[in-house]
């Protein structure tokens, strides 16, 4: 006499929750991905605003905004806050969640917006003819 069984095997079990395992580990790895994405463009939307911001400093001081009189800079948390108060209105757009450090160098007739990644290596710099280095796809 045979019984007739109404349940899973083990088998069975195992091997839908390795597939939702792996469904699960693909979508994780995409998920950051995006979130990686997003966060690079917040910032060059950031840059542009910035951009925008040293020319209308140059409108109405004659000259760009330059802050310490440097034609370098290194992007921290002091950088980001001023160029808020000095280029942005006091604007809270650099924040945390963006993940990026910006800074900007000028001298009297041209300037540089550089941005850091918080914790990472990508490197973006906005030149003031509105060009992006490094080309889509390079360094990060």
């Amino acid at each position: 006499m045979t019984t007739k069984s109404s349940g899973f095997t083990l088998i069975e079990l195992l091997v839908v929750v390795a597939i939702l395992g792996i469904i699960a580990a693909v979508g994780i790895v995409s998920y950051n991905g995006y979130v990686a994405s997003a966060k690079k463009t917040s910032a060059k939307n950031i840059m542009q605003q910035i951009s925008l911001g040293q020319t209308e400093h140059y409108s109405d001081n004659g000259s760009y905004y330059v802050p310490n009189n440097s034609s370098s800079c290194s992007p921290s948390d002091s950088t980001s806050n001023a160029i808020e108060t000095n280029l942005l209105g006091g604007s809270d757009s650099i924040t945390e969640e963006v993940g990026y450090n910006i800074c900007v160098a000028a001298d009297a007739s041209n300037y540089k917006i550089f941005a850091k990644e918080v914790g990472g290596t990508c490197e973006l710099t906005l030149l003031a003819n509105g060009r992006f280095t490094p080309p889509e796809g390079k360094n990060c």
